[in-house]
């Protein structure tokens, strides 16, 4: 795909809101079911999904598993400190919720519960795009790549937490234009296939 990263992002996202509900829900058990015994998954405590919208992918399937593992479970919420960025609520079935200014339902818990980024040890990354060198294309807000620039730290190298994308095989493209600010994932993973991009694990298709 040679589209400009607009087009791109309007054309995929036209896609993904047009896939049937039945479809959708099929795709989000197949991909729980993949993942359910990838030891990224299984070893991790504190898991992030994401309240899913505008088609994309349903991380729910397999957010039940991870309580069913007795696992935690957090969901983001938009915040100012720092500005235009994410920190991560504790969520379960019954736990209240409110919409965020893009209408987005958060977990209705006050801030000392909240976990900063680099507290959790798995995120369940939307996204709209991405490629075979981690390079995740997303809504355009840029709320993940600024939530979680620590990961660019030459320096000190932060591996936690791991960033698994959660797409449709057909929001997997050749290649994406990779900014400075861009914070790539560790993996991704569809319907048919799990990519892993990271230097900490051997990079492929399972």
């Amino acid at each position: 795909m040679n589209d400009a990263p607009h087009d791109l992002r309007q054309r995929l996202r036209a896609l993904r809101r047009a896939l049937p509900p039945a479809l959708q829900q099929q795709t989000g058990l197949a991909v729980a079911d993949r993942l359910a015994d990838w030891p990224g998954f299984t070893a991790a405590a504190r898991i992030a999904g994401y309240w899913a919208c505008d088609g994309e992918l349903d991380p729910m399937p397999l957010l039940e598993r991870a309580w069913a593992a007795h696992q935690q479970v957090y969901l983001p919420v938009l915040t100012d400190t720092p500005p235009q960025s994410l920190q991560f609520a504790p969520y379960r079935p019954d736990t209240p919720l409110r919409r965020n200014r893009f209408n987005i339902p958060e977990p209705d818990v006050p801030p000392p519960q909240w976990l900063k980024p680099a507290q959790l040890d798995l995120v369940l990354t939307p996204l709209v795009a991405f490629d075979s060198f981690g390079n995740r294309l997303g809504m355009g807000g840029g709320f993940y790549d600024r939530s979680f620039a620590f990961r660019r730290d030459p320096v000190r190298r932060h591996h936690r937490p791991y960033l698994l994308g959660l797409g449709y095989e057909f929001q997997k493209v050749a290649a994406l234009p990779r900014q400075p600010w861009d914070v790539p994932l560790d993996a991704a993973v569809t319907e048919t296939a799990l990519w892993v991009f990271s230097e900490t694990d051997s990079a492929g298709k399972r």
